[in-house]
């Protein structure tokens, strides 16, 4: 048994379940311990807290897989936890494409597995979790018998814990451009090469929410990456849809989106910068029925929320400005460190300096298949608000 003992005075946070112990609240870790071993954590007075994998090099030192002293982490246990996982999100419905696995939120940590039908993509974070890889591919083969498993391992966040950043294939080579149905549209998903692991899952059930505002209406969608929520405007019965993103390979796909779709004389996508567009085009008096911005993280450090505070205002005071009397602000934030009441707040301060009235038509987060777990801030990560702007 490795053993890790935790300091007189540690955060509550530690206690009320959240998988992650910071350096500064371990006093000993067994000198027999190496990186990514499981690890017995103890209080300072010798109370059982969980078991976990160990990385001294990292900030977060352990992170918890399981409260149960009995419960043995070994190829079985991932196995386990995957089938959970997965008879959960048959219970809400997601049987097609979900997040199977959302990190801390399945209890565990650093581990994310998107499911887009039969194809599987994998990004595995932490040292401690990349070393139960081959058991988590093994679940997956058992479980799923799936065509494809696909790894995304090309994320700086890695290296922070002492890994290489790469990608790859964890089965037989497959082409990894796909199609898949949502809320009876198709998209392409670039499984190695779009952003995250191809897709944005977590808008899905938001998607669905644009729906009935659409009708009719011309929209603008700003920050489109490759036209989900665009398509969607169109296939919902938009009149006009012009979609905004920098990249000029998301708005190439965003067109082959649309096309597939037959949707390709209601959708346009412009490659732009939509910061600097929406400003001109503000002062040109433009006008749209609905206005949606899904703009990227504006911060991942506390150091600059500032600064994301300030942005996320920006964007949204043109949007409104850009909005008919009567018609609708779609917006979002992925950014975790700006909660749900802070983001409502910068809304109100927009609409004060937009001197516009707000009527909210809904608020929530990501798809229920990202669970969010109250009190650990890194689950509840995305706010999805529409609001009549009057």
């Amino acid at each position: 048994m490795l053993k890790v003992v935790l300091k007189r005075k540690i955060s509550p946070r530690v206690l009320n379940g959240h998988p992650w112990i910071f350096g500064n609240e371990v006093n000993l870790v067994d000198e027999k311990a190496k990186a990514g071993d499981i690890v017995d954590v103890f209080t300072h007075d010798d109370k059982f807290v969980g078991k976990g994998y160990v990385n001294p090099q990292s900030q977060i030192v352990v992170r918890l897989l399981t409260r149960d002293k009995h419960e043995t982490v070994n190829d079985d246990f991932f196995y386990n936890r995957l089938l959970k996982a997965w008879q959960y999100r048959q219970q809400l419905g997601y049987v097609e494409n979900c997040r199977l696995i959302f990190g801390e939120a399945d209890y565990m940590p650093q581990l994310i597995i998107d499911k887009f039908n039969d194809y599987f993509v994998i990004q595995t974070l932490a040292l401690g979790i990349d070393k139960w890889k081959p058991a988590i591919v093994a679940a997956i083969n058992k479980i799923f018998k799936p065509k494809g498993i696909y790894e995304r391992n090309d994320v700086p966040v890695r290296e922070l814990e002492g890994l290489q950043q790469h990608k790859g294939f964890l089965s037989d080579p497959f082409p990894t451009e796909i199609t898949i149905n949502e809320n009876g549209i198709k998209f392409f998903v670039d499984i190695e090469n779009g952003q995250k692991t191809g897709y944005f899952l977590d808008q899905q059930d938001n998607r669905r929410a644009i729906q009935h505002i659409v009708k009719g209406a011309d929209v603008l969608g700003a920050f489109c990456y490759t036209g989900t929520f665009e398509i969607h405007a169109a296939h919902y019965g938009a009149k006009s849809v012009l979609g905004l993103d920098i990249s000029e390979n998301a708005c190439s796909m965003a067109r082959r989106n649309a096309a597939l779709n037959e949707l390709q004389d209601i959708c346009q996508f412009q490659c732009v910068n939509a910061f600097d567009v929406l400003k001109t085009w503000v002062k040109d008096g433009r006008k749209y029925d609905v206005v949606m911005l899904d703009p990227p993280s504006f911060t991942k450090t506390r150091a600059t929320i500032e600064k994301a505070i300030t942005g996320y205002k920006e964007i949204n005071l043109r949007g409104m400005k850009l909005v008919k009397p009567g018609g609708f602000l779609v917006t979002s934030s992925c950014t975790n460190l700006v909660q749900p009441e802070m983001f409502l707040n910068i809304i109100d301060m927009a609409a004060k300096d937009a001197r516009r009235k707000l009527r909210q038509v809904t608020f929530r987060a990501q798809a229920s298949d990202h669970p969010i777990i109250r009190g650990w801030e890194n689950t509840n990560y995305l706010k999805f608000l529409i609001v009549q702007v009057e």
